[in-house]
């Protein structure tokens, strides 16, 4: 039975991890050890904040919106009930995007929910 060499696959997995660890600082970039646990842990880091950056745009959505409708008299709760009993069906990012670029469109709708809601 012949020798079996794992040079070549191993050198193959190596620069795959080098190349991934490429810009890194210090040891991490062309020590495969370092390396192999920094891009671990980047891989790691990259998969949370996927997630992560999700939820933050949310929140920067739903800041502009509150900034835009309290401008108006209103607060948020009140123009998101509002927009639900006006059967508007725009979501946040669409919602913020008008709130900063397109001003009379959005105050328009802000009117619309603001005529929607029950008098107090």
């Amino acid at each position: 039975m012949s020798r079996i060499k794992r040079g070549v696959t191993t050198r193959q997995k190596h620069k795959r991890i080098l190349e991934q660890a490429k810009g890194y600082r210090g040891r991490r970039k062309n020590t495969i050890r370092v390396a192999r646990q920094a891009v671990e842990k980047a891989g790691q880091y990259a998969y949370r904040d996927r997630k992560i950056k999700k939820r933050t745009f949310r929140g920067l959505w739903i800041q502009r919106i509150n900034a835009a409708v309290r401008a108006e008299g209103i607060t948020y709760s009140q123009f998101m009930h509002g927009i639900k009993l006006a059967g508007i069906e725009l979501d946040r990012k669409v919602m913020a995007n008008l709130a900063m670029n397109e001003g009379a469109a959005f105050a328009s709708i802000i009117q619309q929910a603001k005529a929607a809601l029950p008098a107090a």
